[in-house]
């Protein structure tokens, strides 16, 4: 599956973006999608995952109650609605498939195909 992340820029602390991952292939639904960010000299970070059917759903502490992670399997989209945006949210965001169980969803090594990144920017 190939992975193409969107979305991204510059945005005041408070507001909101919305990133998109379209994804090519006919197994899309078969995977379970993540979201993962990373800054310049730091690991690389879970944000969210969902479950292939969209039935399940896990935030990292820092983002819960102001992401929300969804998918569409018809049209092989993963979106990560970003409210309440705090300048620490800054990184590049990516998108990720795992073909492992949910339950290694905060696992980016579990996790074997990734779009390309898409910058978001928080201002204070």
């Amino acid at each position: 599956v190939q992975l193409q992340a969107s979305g991204g820029g510059l945005v005041q602390a408070g507001g909101s973006l919305r990133l998109s991952c379209a994804a090519s292939g006919r197994t899309f639904s078969s995977y379970n999608m993540g979201w993962f960010r990373q800054t310049p000299g730091k690991e690389r970070e879970f944000v969210a995952a969902i479950s292939w059917s969209g039935g399940a759903t896990y935030y990292a502490d820092s983002v819960k109650d102001r992401f929300t992670i969804s998918r569409d399997n018809a049209k092989k989209t993963v979106d990560l609605q970003m409210n309440s945006l705090k300048p620490e949210d800054t990184a590049v965001y990516y998108c990720a498939a795992s073909s492992w169980n949910i339950a290694y969803y905060s696992n980016d090594q579990k996790y074997g195909y990734w779009g390309q990144g898409t910058q978001v920017t928080v201002s204070s």
